[in-house]
């Protein structure tokens, strides 16, 4: 069985160089994410939320705030971003400061898998990038997505963890060694959007970003594994490096697959 591996624990140290060098290598355009994500989708799907200047946006799972961060400095939003991981809240808000952003947007400490700490039709739009994978309860998430947005108002997420093909107990495992993971078939999310309340705008298959993200994380963290080692020590280092070899196997070979939904409340 894997070994469980901590994927977020780098927050405290996201600004370091090393961390920084990786992610350039792998994302090309380095907006601070963590995810299989690329400057690009986001834009695209800022897009398919009508967001634009004023728009209140809530992202679930924000991180260490680089998407969110650029979603205002793009669009002119303001933005709050929730978390579970309060090393990724207090980097999240420091890099807000520094932006001169923290007028605009803020983070805070929450468990999404509870009621948000917001009130009703709060939100024009919101997200929640590659982590609804780690939200057991998903119908109640959604019915407090609904709950929170305000009424024509638009959320996206993906999931990157669909199972659209046979995958064995090893490789499932292998694929969950950094934390909680829900695995859903194919059809399942269709159904709770539906039973949410929510209307399902469109379903696309963005698989291909996990693949190749996947592939040029593990590459670039290798060309850098002395000064990785030095920062995660050399068991947390290879959990890793598996962990980005079975996501790329998985997704490469569309066993497991990665899908957005975009929603709108009526």
């Amino acid at each position: 069985m894997s070994k469980k591996v901590d994927l977020y624990s780098n927050y405290g140290d996201f600004e370091a160089d090393v961390h920084a060098r990786v992610r350039k290598k792998t994302f090309g355009e380095d907006i601070g994410q963590n995810s299989w994500t690329s400057a690009d989708e986001y834009r695209r799907w800022a897009e398919a939320l009508g967001l634009r200047e004023g728009s209140t946006v809530l992202e679930v799972a924000s991180g260490s705030g680089g998407p969110a961060l650029f979603l205002a400095h793009e669009f002119g939003c303001r933005v709050h971003g929730v978390d579970l991981n309060a090393d990724g809240i207090a980097t999240a808000n420091e890099r807000a400061r520094t932006m001169g952003l923290d007028s605009r947007v803020m983070f805070s400490e929450a468990n999404a898998d509870e009621p948000l700490p917001y009130s009703d039709e709060t939100f024009d739009a919101l997200l929640c990038i590659d982590a609804a994978n780690h939200l057991p309860d998903r119908l109640q998430v959604l019915r407090e997505w609904y709950r929170v947005l305000r009424p024509e108002g638009r959320a996206l997420f993906t999931d990157p963890v669909v199972v659209t093909g046979l995958v064995s107990d090893q490789e499932l495992a292998a694929r969950s060694s950094i934390g909680t993971f829900v695995f859903a078939p194919s059809g399942v999310n269709e159904r709770l959007i539906k039973e949410a309340g929510f209307n399902l705008l469109k379903t696309e298959d963005v698989t291909e970003n996990a693949a190749m993200i996947s592939k040029r994380r593990h590459n670039a963290r290798a060309e850098d594994r002395p000064a990785l080692v030095q920062v995660e020590g050399e068991e947390r280092y290879e959990g890793l490096q598996r962990f980005y070899q079975i996501v790329h196997h998985l997704t490469s070979e569309r066993r497991l697959s990665r899908f957005a939904y975009l929603l709108e409340k009526d």
